[in-house]
């Protein structure tokens, strides 16, 4: 198993049994639980130490996180949504895009050959590169056709001046009746 990721100069699994051995209570023994399964689901799996103290596990990008909290010990799967999870571990999370993580609370057991199934098949997805949009070549842009030219706007035409309405006598415009016709 190769061990990566060092904190203060020392192993990353180190620091991960430290963390597990500190604890001293049901959450030490849950996390100490589920790095076993970890590791015997994946051999080559590697342990990491990141974020200011969070026990990462790897295998061609991370696999998932383990999380202490006060009431809770948290294993965040980053690419989970891509996962099948048929025995329904994941209970966290679930509303995310990519990912889903298992909360495992005092007194719960965990469905061993189930969450082993989950690492594998992570360890698996990861490999494959399918969820990593940024792995797939991007295909170059094809220029677009130029736009034919426009044809040209004909010239203006200059317009008339605008001749006056007015029906005053001796106003420029409508001629006006002479004031002392009859009318017909």
């Amino acid at each position: 198993m190769n061990k990566s990721g060092t904190g203060q100069g020392r192993p990353a699994s180190e620091l991960i049994s430290n963390r597990i051995a500190e604890l001293k209570d049901w959450r030490g023994e849950t996390l100490g639980r589920m790095r076993t399964l970890i590791k015997e689901a994946d051999p080559d799996i590697v342990e990491e130490w990141k974020w200011m103290g969070t026990p990462v596990w790897s295998h061609d990008g991370i696999i998932c996180t383990g999380e202490t909290y006060t009431h809770v010990v948290k294993l965040t799967f980053m690419k989970g949504a891509s996962l099948k999870d048929p025995a329904r571990l994941f209970n966290s999370s679930l509303d995310g895009n990519a990912r889903r993580a298992l909360d495992i609370h005092e007194g719960e057991e965990v469905d061993a050959s189930a969450f082993k199934a989950l690492i594998r098949q992570a360890v698996a997805l990861n490999g494959s590169g399918r969820s990593k949009a940024a792995k797939q070549p991007k295909q170059p842009k094809q220029p677009k056709p130029p736009k034919p030219p426009k044809p040209p706007k004909p010239p203006k035409q200059a317009k008339p001046p605008k001749q006056a309405k007015s029906s005053k006598p001796g106003k420029p415009g409508k001629p006006s009746k002479p004031a002392n016709q009859p009318k017909p």
